[in-house]
């Protein structure tokens, strides 16, 4: 440690920390631009420049090294002076319009100006213009002449996001932020770069000239799409979400959300909300008040179970759902005497659970990792905040071993990171891939793997055992596809062997908001009952299904084959948000999409975070446990006297915390390889994951949606017309 004088207080820094850092430490504010904690040290806009003892000029706090026994004044006239210098300069070129920049309100450089800058110019010439880029649909470049050259932006994407999509061109006033070719800019964390720009260069094209900042109302609340669980604060004018930004905590998204946890909220006041009950009579869709359409509902239960038995009904839930509707929707089904529940919507194999799949270690440990062997994901795309941290981890020297297929991307350049080792191979091949791994390490161990192969390990196999068996802290990591693989079991069994024999962790990316709050819940068949492959296949024998926030068509394994399948039962009930399914449905209950209900859902790490409503409920629409209580008690069937979800939450588990012993990836010790053609995993795109992004207008524009299935704005006209 190092101890400085700043200001006239002792402060002691670790070696090699800067000023600036000592100054965070002490809780002294140091004006500033281009320093940010997260990013590189560019010293480009000179704004924190300090008054250093013996120090012939002004230093900037942000890459001036400590030094023992320095002496630092931040309220200096030296100082002072110096930071007013530098203000002028950047204010000669920057444009005079405030009143109207959309970064009004919260601008650092209309912050700063008040404070640094002069009550008038004394610059007479003509400032310069920068003429604006069109780099897509998410983020605005209207006016780039306010740019002040800070490159957080240019620096977020080379270090962070891991694509260098802007730069700057010229030199001295001709200098200017661009993408160089023209090109938009596609990443799935680019709306990061509004957050970060100080002044209003950058902005959010959805969200431009649409509100004041100072006229929003900031709610916390959690992501509802992949199973990072990233904390938001959601801005909100009128009982409308009008904006979505991060909300920082470092254990789980640090200071950055992805794009379609910002941009989704456009679906959320879009044409396609389901606001009113419809039942389709005549085969035209009708509105019909809450009353109605439960009794209907209720009614039809009873009577297929009546008629055809317990075991003709049927629920397919979204592990998008709170663990509270999904907890509810394991109950009624299983109080309904039925056991044929199930969240496993893509997944092509159902083995019975012998834990929880999880993520096998902490989210923040990622970044911390020297080895990570991932098994089947699209990272980049499937999880853009864990590949984040796996590409710090990356930077910081960790190798990273892949098994893949090509149609995932195993390039590393569309991973934007290296892999030092990556195996490419058909899904139908990953079984033998990954026991000639195993083989290779246990030629190294000694031990017998579970599984030979039926070739000997080949150099790249034996390069990622050799990998596996170095450094100290490792973690294998299985994807979305290897989830979804007709061999899962047998993937996730050697995993378990690899890293049994290497001290690795082992566990899932897994694919949803709360796909480990719907097994906690028990939304899967446990007695029996048929799995989401079954009920989703023509011969299902049901009569009854219910759809609990899910479109079988876009979430499925089955695809356009569910909408067959699920269409012959004489009554399939859709609790959505939106207008769905409407082509083989025959009930519409309006459900409240995450802004409008309280909830918990628990991340790939298994951490449980409970968020409230930020707006009212538009229309008609109710929180879908409160619609699952009130059909269970016209069902007449006991155990659904709850008040809050809290109460529900209760039933999950202690204080709704997720029990320590709960979390397993344990699997058959066995695996077994299927015979026959394997089908190929379910690849969703990232913005096709959920009904929440598939109805977001901005991200079905962007690079990354197209060629994605028909929308199902279009499907629903349709059905309509």
């Amino acid at each position: 440690m190092i101890e400085i004088e700043l200001d006239g207080k002792k402060v002691e820094v670790t070696e090699g920390s800067m000023v600036m850092h000592a100054a965070d430490k002490a809780g002294t504010y140091i004006p500033h631009f281009c320093y940010h904690k997260k990013l590189s040290i560019a010293a480009n806009c000179r704004m924190c420049l300090v008054d250093v003892e013996k120090a012939p000029k002004p230093m900037p706090a942000c890459a001036t090294p400590v030094t023992q026994g320095m002496i630092v004044r931040t309220k200096s006239e030296k100082a002072i002076k110096a930071q007013q210098s530098v203000m002028e300069f950047l204010l000669i070129n920057h444009p005079l319009d405030c009143p109207i920049c959309d970064q009004g309100g919260e601008c650092q450089l209309q912050d700063l100006a008040v404070g640094y800058g002069g009550s008038s110019s004394r610059y007479e010439e003509e400032k310069r213009v920068v003429f604006h880029k069109d780099v897509g649909p998410l983020i605005s470049m209207e006016e780039m002449s306010r740019c002040i050259h800070c490159t957080r932006c240019v620096r977020f994407g080379q270090e962070v996001a891991g694509v260098m999509e802007l730069g700057m061109i010229h030199r001295g006033e001709h200098s200017e932020i661009t993408t160089i070719l023209g090109e938009t800019v596609d990443s799935e964390l680019s709306g990061n770069m509004i957050d970060l720009c100080p002044v209003g260069a950058l902005t959010s094209k959805p969200f431009r000239y649409s509100a004041r900042t100072w006229e929003l109302s900031r709610r916390k609340s959690v992501s509802p799409h992949d199973s990072t669980g990233a904390n938001l604060i959601v801005q909100v004018k009128n009982n409308r979400v009008m904006r979505v930004v991060p909300l920082e905590n470092d254990d789980v998204n640090e200071c950055w959300i992805a794009d379609r946890d910002r941009f989704s909220y456009e679906a959320l006041n879009g044409p396609e909300r389901l606001t009113q009950p419809m039942l389709k009579q005549g085969g035209q869709w009708q509105q019909v008040d809450w009353q109605t359409a439960l009794e209907y509902v209720a009614n039809g239960l009873k009577q297929i179970k009546a008629d055809h038995g317990a075991q003709s009904i049927g629920t397919l839930v979204s592990p998008h759902s709170t663990l509270e509707e999904l907890k509810l929707a394991a109950m009624l089904t299983r109080e309904l005497g039925s056991d044929n529940i199930d969240y496993r919507l893509r997944n092509a194999e159902f083995p019975a659970f012998e834990g929880v799949r999880w993520l096998g270690t902490s989210i923040a440990s990622l970044s911390q990792l020297q080895r990570a062997f991932v098994i089947g994901s699209n990272l980049r795309k499937d999880h853009p905040l864990f590949a984040l941290r796996i590409r710090e981890a990356v930077r910081k020297g960790a190798a990273l071993s892949v098994l893949t297929s090509q149609n995932l991307m195993a390039d590393p350049e569309a991973w934007a990171m290296t892999a030092a080792q990556a195996t490419i191979a058909e899904p139908g091949a990953w079984v033998e891939a990954l026991a000639g791994i195993a083989a290779a390490i246990g030629q190294t161990t000694g031990a017998a793997a579970p599984l030979a192969p039926a070739n000997a390990p080949d150099d790249v196999a034996k390069a990622i055992a050799a990998s596996l068996l170095g450094g100290e802290r490792k973690a294998i990591l299985l994807g979305n596809a290897a989830a979804h693989h007709a061999q899962a079991s047998s993937l996730l069994a050697l995993a378990n062997w690899i890293g049994a024999q290497t001290g690795a962790t082992v566990g899932y990316l897994t694919e949803a908001a709360n796909t480990v709050g719907a097994q906690l819940a028990g939304a899967f068949p446990k007695n029996g009952g048929l799995d989401a492959g079954r009920m989703l296949s023509a011969g299902s024998g049901l009569q009854a299904v219910l759809l609990l926030n899910n479109e079988p068509v876009f979430d499925s394994a089955a695809g356009a084959a569910a909408a067959e399948a699920i269409g012959n039962a004489q009554m399939v009930v859709t609790l959505s948000p939106f207008k769905a399914n409407l082509e083989f449905s025959d009930v519409l209950l309006p459900i409240a999409p995450f802004t409008e209900t309280p909830g918990t859902f628990v991340n790939a790490e298994g951490r449980a975070q409970s968020f409230h409503a930020v707006v009212k409920p538009q229309g008609e629409t109710r929180p879908a446990w409160k619609v699952l209580r009130v059909l269970a008690n016209l069902l007449g069937l006991p155990g659904f006297g709850f008040e809050s979800t809290a109460e529900v939450l209760a039933t999950v588990g202690d204080k709704g915390a997720v029990p320590a012993d709960a979390l397993s990836n344990a699997t058959a010790a066995k695996p077994l390889a299927a015979d026959g053609e394997l089908p190929a995993p379910v690849v969703a795109s990232i913005y096709q994951l959920d009904a929440i992004v598939r109805r977001a207008p901005s991200l079905q524009l962007t690079a990354d949606a197209r060629g994605a299935l028909a929308q199902p704005a279009a499907r629903a006209e349709e059905a309509l017309a």
